[in-house]
């Protein structure tokens, strides 16, 4: 077994962990290792073959494998080591990493350990439909890939469940090879993916989009032959007499997203309900010291150019952890009220200025989202529309705060 020393091991080579990497050599780190369990570097976006990435990041839209490779050119070009098919087992809380390579196991001693892993999607299995388990039920990452990258293809005719943003680019990717998208169905009262996705995705196309509906049977052995299709009252429970079956060979799922948080909770990092990924402070650092996160492990992102984002914007606490060995308290806590779902990060140290990433969890209009330390407005963003798919962000002052009160995010609704 090799053992090696690094300043910073960065699990997982996606855009958070490419981003992560440049940005702390550009911060003077630079005894980096980045880990990458597939047989290149890229993460997800090796199959995301539409454009729209990069209109943030680099204000000039890109696919996601030209997105990529800007960051992957950087990782050359900087000569940061990685590592691909290279799979990382365990994690301990001393930041002791076990990696099993193509030449045997290798275990890393870090000073620092940098979680990007991404998510993963919701299957079958986790909706628990009724019905034997044929073949044509996929995810619709996995029939992304299997068109994208294997140039198979693996349906006709199609009905979607759930309007996640990878369904609806799917909807679109499969009409353009000839499949039959019949119409996308979604459990909630509203769509779960970006507005501009509903738009060039479904409406486009002439692709039926039905809100509060949801599949409560499947027909068929051997090959996927149907489904059934009901509606749900505002409990999401199927009501009776609303079944409608429809004739499909492919029964593409879109219905959310998980952080890849296995080895997070093998390192005993803490864990949060309402966004499975680490519980965080401002400097990014979970409840293990010297183990950060970020991007999609973090929190589900909206947009791709924000978890590059926030992976450099880790970068600089990193640095310094590294170089000093800890890290400022961060005692306080970010509380929510009413329909706020979740921040990140959930505890801050009072001293200095920090990003407050937040969703809504209903759709709202004509709304102020504000931060408060006390009875004072330290954080405040008045929006024409809040939409649970949307991830909000607000600056938040360091010079505004103090050190003994936790803060609360509330939203009012009717108000500007």
């Amino acid at each position: 077994m090799e053992e090696r020393q690094a300043d910073v091991l960065i699990v997982g080579g996606g855009p958070a962990g490419l981003a992560a990497a440049c940005a702390l050599y550009r911060k003077g780190v630079h005894n980096i290792l980045i880990a990458e369990r597939e047989k290149m570097l890229g993460g997800i976006l090796r199959q995301c073959i539409h454009d729209g990435f990069g209109l943030t990041r680099f204000h000039t839209p890109l696919s996601g494998p030209e997105y990529a490779q800007r960051f992957i050119d950087e990782v050359e070009q900087l000569q940061i080591p990685y590592l691909t098919n290279a799979a990382v087992t365990n994690i301990t809380k001393d930041r002791t990493v076990t990696i099993v390579t193509r030449v045997g196991l290798l275990t890393v001693h870090a000073k620092a350990v940098v979680l990007t892993m991404g998510c993963r999607e919701r299957t079958q299995g986790a909706l628990a439909i009724p019905g034997e388990r044929p073949t044509g039920v996929f995810t619709a990452g996995v029939a992304q890939g299997y068109i994208n990258l294997y140039n198979r293809m693996p349906a006709r005719e199609v009905i979607i469940l759930g309007s996640g943003d990878i369904g609806l680019i799917m909807a679109r990717r499969l009409t353009l090879e000839g499949a039959h998208v019949k119409a996308v169905f979604e459990i909630q009262p509203y769509p779960n993916g970006l507005p501009r996705n509903i738009q060039q995705c479904l409406k486009d196309y002439n692709i039926p989009l039905y809100l509060s509906h949801t599949v409560t049977q499947i027909h068929g052995d051997k090959r996927l032959q149907g489904v059934t299709i009901s509606q749900v009252d505002s409990h999401l429970r199927p009501i009776p007499g609303t079944e409608r079956c429809y004739e499909c060979d492919t029964l593409i799922l879109s219905v959310g997203l998980i952080p890849e948080n296995d080895l997070s909770l093998d390192a005993g990092v803490t864990l949060s309900p309402k966004t499975k990924g680490a519980v965080v402070d401002e400097n990014y650092m979970t409840s293990v010291p010297g183990i950060f996160a970020a991007g999609n492990v973090l929190h589900v992102h909206d947009v791709v150019d924000f978890v590059s984002l926030e992976a450099e914007n880790l970068a600089g606490s990193v640095a310094d952890y590294v170089k000093q060995g800890s890290a400022a308290p961060c005692p306080l806590s970010i509380k929510t009220t009413g329909d706020i779902n979740h921040t990140v990060p959930m505890r801050i140290s009072g001293t200095k200025s920090f990003l407050l990433s937040l969703r809504v969890s209903r759709p709202m209009k004509d709304c102020v989202i504000e931060v408060l330390q006390g009875n004072l407005v330290v954080g405040r963003k008045a929006m024409k529309k809040a939409l649970p798919a949307e991830m909000i962000q607000i600056r938040v002052s360091g010079e505004a705060l103090n050190t003994t009160e936790d803060l609360t995010v509330r939203v009012q609704e009717g108000v500007q």
